[in-house]
């Protein structure tokens, strides 16, 4: 399956007109009237959260994009230290003195300038860059592959770069034009994670991350708000769902998966998946390993932060146990919302609501 096309309007309209799993048009028309009057404005993530589909009758537990986004996030997290998660390379610096779990980072650089170990190496053009690669490589031979993606500001799985060692000498366009983005900015180039063989059978082609987000709340207390699982379902070496991937919803209790699976409806359409449409591996009850231990992690290294109240983290399952790949904090909360079916109606999510007084 190759990367997915954005649908046009049209097509998509066609599309949810053809859906036999939608509500009637009646219907639909009444719950966008319902949500215009309780949130003030027209429920642009009514499409987004599948509430058109039969079933979905707690329609106002879902909130609007912009609820989230304008009024949570500067209450709850203080925007002085954000930096410390927002940026990956202070994350690793930061996170990694207190035991966690975290990618190695084999090399980063500004632009022109790259910082390997103790050294700082600029290289002015590809030739000297592939060189630096060919080092790290040489210093790590155990390592087959790098994950490459900027230090700050990649969302989505943008500017993402899977590096594999026979790629430097079979693949020399490649080298060029990834030189040529990365000397644009600062990058970390890190090990690749060896998730879980469970995890690899369900999806092999990316990295299959858990996002939990936690809650500090007024009396210090740290709550996991919600977990999902992302993964490619197109055979892309990220999972974000913009670029292409797929969510399906955790248990907390048991750290199996939950039956729906939702992607991008721009991407892949209406339909709601219930099986990996490459592996075909159903996702109701699929076990997620070490899923315990993810959670304490979580709870663990959110302590150290406690200016920053609300943080997604972004979990991988290795061979011997979990990984934080990364920490957000302006992060977006769509997915949770989807996967655990309506935010509002989540205990820890209403103590935030509590706080701002919008219960």
């Amino acid at each position: 399956m190759t990367k997915p096309i954005k649908r046009k309007s049209s097509e998509l309209l066609t599309e949810l007109l053809k859906d036999p799993d939608r509500k009637s048009i009646f219907n639909i028309v009444t719950d966008l009237l319902s949500l215009t009057f309780y949130h003030g404005s027209f429920p642009r993530h009514y499409f987004s959260r599948y509430l058109f589909k039969k079933g979905r009758t707690n329609i106002k537990d879902y909130f609007s994009n912009d609820y989230l986004y304008y009024k949570i996030k500067p209450f709850v997290n203080d925007k002085e230290v954000s930096n410390v998660v927002e940026n990956k390379l202070y994350f690793n610096f930061f996170y990694s003195q207190f035991g966690i779990s975290l990618p190695k980072i084999l090399m980063y650089n500004h632009k022109k300038v790259f910082v390997i170990g103790t050294k700082n190496v600029e290289a002015n053009n590809t030739s000297e860059f592939k060189v630096l690669l060919e080092d790290i490589f040489k210093q790590n031979p155990a390592v087959e592959s790098l994950i490459i993606k900027r230090t700050y500001g990649s969302y989505g799985g943008d500017s993402v770069y899977k590096f594999f060692r026979y790629q430097l000498t079979s693949d020399a366009e490649l080298i060029s034009m990834s030189y040529t983005e990365i000397i644009k900015a600062g990058f970390l180039f890190q090990e690749t994670v060896k998730q879980h063989p469970a995890l690899n059978a369900l999806n092999p082609s990316c990295l299959n991350t858990i996002r939990f987000d936690t809650f500090i709340d007024k009396n210090g207390t740290i709550e996991i708000m919600s977990g999902f699982l992302r993964m490619s379902i197109s055979n892309q070496h990220v999972d974000n769902i913009s670029s292409g991937g797929c969510l399906v919803g955790i248990d907390l209790d048991t750290g199996k998966l939950k039956k729906d699976g939702y992607s991008s409806i721009t991407k892949f359409g209406v339909k709601v998946l219930t099986v990996h449409p490459i592996t075909n591996i159903v996702f109701e009850n699929f076990n997620i390993p070490y899923f315990a231990q993810a959670k304490q992690l979580v709870i663990y290294s959110a302590r150290f932060m406690p200016g920053l109240r609300l943080i997604g983290w972004d979990v991988a399952i290795g061979e011997s146990g979990p990984v934080i790949i990364e920490g957000n904090s302006d992060y977006s909360m769509q997915g949770n919302d989807l996967s655990y079916g309506g935010y509002r109606s989540n205990p820890v999510f209403r103590k935030i609501l509590a706080e701002l007084n919008y219960i």
